[in-house]
């Protein structure tokens, strides 16, 4: 009898150990029971994080209870939703959700004061939330790589971003917001759907690097050529078959690029009409004489 009841004990405690709450896989290989402060890893100047490539579908709910993250990697992983609660950790500078399958973005990312970083490359956003105009630390915003077609208004308050990156969108103009951006430097905009480059880019007076290539662009405006810091324009794969006159000004521009990496102008794999494809042959001085001679006879 008393073995009897010892296995009935037993078989009574096993099932109450299935019907507990059970980690996901990758959430128990990750803590191995240890306490999520564990994969904290302090620096010099920032406290970290980083869970790329864990094969999460959810985020795990220890990571709330962590405001003391500054800097945290989600990337490459299977995620659909951000939730709410990313809210709570108002100290992070930088936040990396890249390569992931979110469709939208919680509006409580607004409450992320202190962000100067942000990556939602690679995900399938349709839109931006109005609330990511409040974080106005912002330097560097990446939305690569995914089905966004415009931009809120709002974006305007965005005055400290340096570097922006809308490649690989739905854009079929630049959206308006962008004109009052005074402090971008860095702006990608290529793999789109825009079939031209409005007068106002003349006011991103800082501008340096402008990257527009593979779209369905016609011509390039007069007033592009008054963006004297631009030291790499990169229009290859579009519909140009003129160049305004005035594109001499532009002498950081120091010669005519083919590797994507260099700084120049990049002018390749246009229907260029003639004689300007056999000009570009030549270098960009010959192009920026031939340009300036044009004009003075004009």
């Amino acid at each position: 009898m008393g073995t009897e009841h010892s296995k009935n004990e037993g078989r009574r405690s096993m099932i109450f150990l299935r019907k507990g709450p059970k980690l996901p896989a990758w959430e128990d290989a990750l803590l191995s029971g240890r306490e999520p402060k564990s994969l904290l890893k302090r620096g010099l100047r920032y406290v970290s994080l980083s869970l790329i490539m864990k094969g999460m579908t959810s985020t795990p709910d220890f990571l709330w209870g962590l405001p003391e993250v500054q800097k945290l990697n989600l990337s490459r992983n299977q995620l659909v939703v951000i939730p709410p609660s990313l809210g709570k950790l108002d100290r992070l500078v930088v936040l990396n959700l890249g390569g992931n399958c979110l469709k939208s973005l919680p509006k409580e990312i607004g409450l992320l004061r202190n962000l100067r970083v942000l990556f939602v490359n690679m995900n399938c956003l349709t839109e931006v939330p109005t609330e990511l105009s409040l974080c106005r630390k912002l330097e560097v915003l990446s939305l690569s790589h995914n089905r966004i077609s415009q931009l809120p208004l709002s974006f305007t308050d965005l005055t400290s971003l340096r570097k922006l990156n809308l490649s690989n969108n739905r854009f079929v103009q630049i959206p308006l917001c962008i004109f009052a951006l005074r402090s971008l430097d860095f702006l990608h905009l290529g793999s789109n759907r825009l079939e031209n480059i409005a007068e106002s880019i003349q006011y991103l007076v800082n501008l340096q690097i402008f990257i527009i290539e593979n779209n369905n662009i016609r011509s390039l405006p007069r007033s592009l050529c008054y963006i004297t810091t631009l030291e790499l324009l990169n229009v290859d794969y579009n519909a140009i078959q003129t160049i305004p006159n005035d594109l001499y000004l532009l002498r950081r521009l120091r010669r005519i690029a083919w590797n994507p990496m260099d700084k120049g102008l990049h002018i390749a794999h246009n229907p260029l009409s003639r004689p300007l494809p056999e000009v570009v042959e030549g270098g960009l001085d010959v192009l920026f004489s031939y340009l300036r001679d044009k004009k003075e006879h004009n």
